[in-house]
C-alpha cells in the first residue's frame, strides 16, 4: 500500500544571547539525516537539534515523532521527549491525534500520549477535515474522531480528505469521494494525489498532469512524476530531473534536481549529487546540499 510514508526526524533550537524567552511555536525546523542519525536544522541551515535519533518525522502541532531503541515516541521543539518511545510505528499529529502502531494494530493517541482510539485497524493514516482513512478486513474506509466508522471500508486504497475530497482506489483505478462516501470524480486514473490549492496531481498513460475539482484536466499529463502544489508551485519530473511548475503548467524552476519536495515556509528540499539541501522560490540554493535525507520546514 502507498500508505507507508517514510518518517522524518528531530531535536533542539539554539538560543541567541537574548533575555527574551523564545516562542517555540514560531521556530521553524526541518528534519535532516547526517550519517546514520537524524536531527533538525533551522531555516539558516544551522543544526538546531543534534542528530541522535534512528528515525523521526517533521514537526506538526508542536510535536515530532522520533525513534530510539527501535521504538517511536515524540519530542517537543526543545528536543525534550514528551511521549516516551513505546510504539512500533508513529506518524505526525493532525487535528490533535496521531496514528500509532501497537501489537501490530493501528490506533490513535492524543498529545498527552493517551490512547484515544484503541489499536484495532490493519492500517491508519492521520485525520484531515475530521476523518481518517483506515483499513479493516483488507478494505479501506474512514473513521471519525470518536473512532466510529464514517465511510464503510469498501475501497482498495484510501488517502486523506483535502479540500472536501479524498482519493480512493476502486477496480485498480483512482478517483475521488466526498465526505458522504459518494463518488465525486469517477475512478479513472492510474494514480492520484489529494487536492492542494484547487488542483490534484493525477497519472494517465504513464504521464502526470493535474485536474481541477470538477475532474477536468487543468494541466495536461506530460510529466514523468509530480507532487502537490504548495505555495503556488509543484515539483514535476521531466526525464530524470525534477523542477517546478506554476498553476498554468509553465516551468517556474528548470528541471535540474535529482529529487524535490513541495515548498513549505518558502523553502523546498532538493537533491543534488546524492545530497539534500534547500532552495527558495526563485530556484536559488539557500542551504547547500549536504544531508543524507531531508524533510519539510514546519
Amino acid at each position: 500500500m502507498y500508505n507507508k510514508i517514510t518518517p522524518f526526524l528531530l531535536l533542539v533550537f539554539l538560543l541567541s544571547a537574548s533575555c527574551t524567552p523564545p516562542n517555540y511555536n514560531e521556530i521553524l525546523l526541518a528534519p535532516v539525516k547526517i550519517g546514520d542519525q537524524w536531527g533538525y536544522i533551522d531555516k539558516n541551515g544551522k543544526i538546531a537539534i543534534n542528530p541522535q535519533f534512528e528515525g523521526a518525522q517533521w514537526f506538526q502541532e508542536g510535536l515530532a515523532g522520533i525513534k530510539l531503541g527501535g521504538k517511536w515516541g515524540y519530542i517537543d521543539k526543545t528536543g525534550k521527549i514528551v511521549i516516551n518511545p513505546q510504539f512500533e510505528g508513529a506518524w505526525w499529529f493532525q487535528e490533535g491525534l496521531t496514528p500509532i502502531q501497537l501489537g501490530g494494530k493501528y490506533g490513535f493517541i492524543d498529545k498527552n500520549g493517551k490512547i484515544a482510539i484503541n489499536p484495532q485497524f490493519e492500517w491508519a493514516w492521520g485525520f484531515q477535515e475530521g476523518l481518517a482513512p483506515i483499513q479493516l478486513g483488507g478494505k479501506c474506509g474512514y473513521i471519525d474522531k470518536s473512532g466510529k466508522i464514517a465511510i464503510n471500508p469498501q475501497f482498495e486504497e484510501a488517502r486523506w480528505f483535502k479540500e472536501g475530497l479524498a482519493v480512493i482506489q476502486l477496480g485498480g483505478k483512482w478517483g475521488y469521494i466526498d465526505k458522504s462516501g459518494k463518488i465525486a470524480i469517477n475512478p479513472q486514473f492510474d494514480d492520484a494525489w489529494w487536492f492542494e490549492e484547487g488542483l490534484a496531481a493525477i497519472e494517465l498513460g504513464r504521464k502526470w498532469g493535474y485536474i481541477d475539482k470538477s475532474g477536468k484536466i487543468a494541466i495536461n499529463p506530460q510529466f514523468d512524476g509530480a507532487w502537490s502544489f504548495q505555495e503556488g508551485l509543484a515539483p514535476v519530473k521531466l526525464g530524470n530531473q525534477w523542477g517546478y511548475i506554476d498553476k498554468n503548467g509553465k516551468i517556474a524552476i528548470n528541471p535540474q534536481f535529482d529529487g524535490a519536495w513541495s515548498f513549505q515556509e518558502g523553502l523546498a528540499g532538493i537533491k543534488l549529487g546524492g545530497k539534500w539541501g534547500y532552495i527558495d522560490k526563485s530556484g536559488k540554493i539557500v542551504i547547500n546540499p549536504q544531508f543524507e535525507g531531508a524533510g519539510d520546514f514546519n
